[in-house]
């Protein structure tokens, strides 16, 4: 019994052994070559990000009753300039959209908002029916007894 090969198989299998031996040794001088550079450069990164904490460690330690309370300070300035920022632009929407609303624009989500201001009034006014009926009936009840 024979086993069935996909043409395509076959077709990429007969493609990489009928490769000259040349190609196969390009494309793995070119990719042993990449991939050491890469390495390479990686190995730098690390000693030159070891190098500098080693340098700036001792200058941080001595300028730090300085650096951490100014750290703190940019950090909380930078969040309120941040916070107040996007805030502000909230706002903004928010109003546009509101007047688009009322304008009668049908800006995105005024569907949503239609059917749930109904589906509040509707429920209102089957609780104020619900309290007349209950308080109808109370009535009766103490008027017949």
């Amino acid at each position: 019994m024979a086993m069935y090969q996909s043409p395509q198989f076959t077709r990429h299998q007969a493609h990489h052994y009928n490769q000259p031996l040349s190609t196969q040794v390009v494309k793995a001088t070119t990719a042993a070559t990449i991939g050491g550079s890469l390495m390479l450069l990686s190995g730098l990164t690390l000693v030159a990000t070891v190098i500098g904490l080693v340098i700036a460690t001792p200058v941080m330690v001595i300028f730090s009753p300085v650096l951490v309370p100014a750290a703190i300070t940019l950090l909380l300035l930078l969040g309120g300039f941040l916070t107040a920022g996007g805030l502000g632009a909230t706002a903004a929407f928010v109003l546009f959209w509101m007047y688009r609303y009322t304008a009668g624009k049908h800006p995105i989500g005024a569907d949503q908002l239609d059917f749930a201001r109904h589906k509040i009034a509707n429920a209102a006014y089957e609780v104020k029916e619900k309290a007349q009926h209950l308080g109808h009936e109370s009535l009766q009840t103490i008027q017949g007894s």
